[in-house]
């Protein structure tokens, strides 16, 4: 493998509190050392004016393969993923048939490797099944390499179920990622209920729903000590209870999806089912609440949220369009453009929260360019603007409201292991 030198960019590792000038060298797929000067013999890539950042890690992928290829494959999400900037992803088990098996984890594990673009990690069904009723096989599951265990868009109804899955996840110190929402109070809903919601006619989704479920799945984590991510935090309320439970010490972590701090319902009034997302989009009360927690550390990832679906099934009614919108090459911009650049956030706090801390959830040894770590790098220019296209995506699907807009920076090479596996 041949020596790679990242020259002259401005590194920032949140793991390391390091903000500095300087060059990475990466030797045998590692990271080597800093202020390594060119010999001659490795590939210099000239990163003057460009941040040089810990490989990107997505923590809240839906890769849709198997059964669902017309949305998305393993080897075109993992192909999205690093046009993101993204060095290491994990997936959602809800597939068809669901990953609650070793055979469906080792699947993914052969795809990507064959796909040969970004690490990808699996994250495996609570539920056999999906299905809310009895445990997964937990043990075998993580033999075959699963990081952490979830139900995906379904969240786990039943408590009993929750808080025996992390009772038995301390075991193998895996956490449990659960969406919060009670089904029972946002049945049938297409859009966060409110004014708009009131005044379009549209059934809404509660707030409420969400929040709800936060607070039970806070009380089972403090009571089972068990490891408790919360995914996809969209209300007020919400960020509140895990204020709260945070500043009395209690071990819980929750991550937050673009769409829930760039958009409001108000764009649910286009009609346009690229807009439709659950947890819906909420009024701006909420959008500014999860600012605030991403600015006190109370949401501690930001996650895509990707969720591809096939042109024909958005272009579908509102009400019959299935929810989901792609993230994976539009979530880095988006965090510039929204959250660093109108001064919410500083670089090092943005990439904590795309790093070292979902490393650190998922137990990868990922995140961080401390010498010896893999050497996953993204270099990123913060300035350049450019406008969203369908025709750039290398997701199979461009199920996006964001298209057309004008955004700035983006991820510009993505380094695995030492390989360049995307230059733009």
């Amino acid at each position: 493998m041949p020596r790679l030198l990242v020259a002259g960019g401005r590194v920032i590792d949140p793991s390391q509190g390091l903000d500095r000038t300087t060059n990475v060298l990466v030797e045998d797929g590692r990271i080597a050392a800093y202020d390594a000067q060119p010999t001659g013999g490795e590939e210099v890539i000239d990163a003057a004016g460009k941040i040089v950042a810990p490989g990107l890690i997505d923590m809240h992928v839906h890769l849709r393969e198997p059964g669902r290829e017309e949305d998305e494959t393993i080897e075109t999400g993992a192909a999205a993923a690093v046009a993101g900037g993204f060095t290491s992803i994990a997936c959602l088990p809800n597939t068809e048939p669901p990953i609650d098996t070793a055979a469906g984890v080792e699947f993914v594990h052969q795809k990507a490797a064959r796909a040969n673009h970004c690490r990808v990690h699996v994250i495996a069904c609570v539920s056999k099944g999906r299905e809310g009723e009895q445990l997964a096989e937990i043990g075998s599951l993580v033999e075959a390499g699963a990081v952490a265990f979830t139900d995906a868009e379904r969240s786990i109804a039943n408590p009993e179920l929750l808080r025996r899955a992390l009772q038995y996840c301390l075991m193998f110190d895996k956490p449990i990622l659960n969406r919060p929402e009670t089904v029972d109070l946002s049945h049938g809903g297409v859009m966060h209920e409110g004014l708009v919601s009131l005044v379009l006619g549209l059934t809404g989704l509660s707030a409420d729903a969400e929040d709800v479920m936060t607070a039970r799945d806070l009380r089972l984590a403090d009571i089972t000590g068990g490891r408790l991510h919360l995914m996809s935090i969209s209300s007020s309320a919400s960020v509140e209870l895990i204020r709260r439970a945070k500043s009395r010490g209690k071990h819980v972590t929750a991550a937050v999806c673009p769409p829930h701090f760039t958009l409001t319902d108000e764009s649910l009034r286009t009609f346009d089912a690229n807009f439709k997302v659950n947890p819906p989009l909420r009024s701006q009360e909420h959008v500014d609440a999860c600012i605030a927690g991403l600015k006190d550390g109370t949401l501690d990832v930001i996650a895509s949220g990707h969720a591809p679906r096939a042109r024909e099934k958005k272009m579908q009614e509102l009400d019959q369009a299935p929810f989901g919108m792609i993230g994976l090459e539009t979530m880095l911009p988006l965090v510039i453009t929204h959250l660093i650049e109108p001064g919410h956030l500083d670089w090092p706090t943005a990439l904590a929260k795309m790093t070292i801390h979902p490393a650190r959830i998922l137990g990868l040894e990922a995140g961080t360019l401390a010498i010896g770590a893999p050497g996953d790098i993204t270099i990123i220019d913060p300035n350049l603007e450019w406008t969203v296209s369908p025709h750039d995506f290398r997701s199979q699907s461009a199920n996006t409201p964001f298209i057309g807009w004008r955004m700035k920076g983006r991820a510009t090479h993505t380094i695995v292991g030492g390989e360049v596996k995307f230059q733009r």
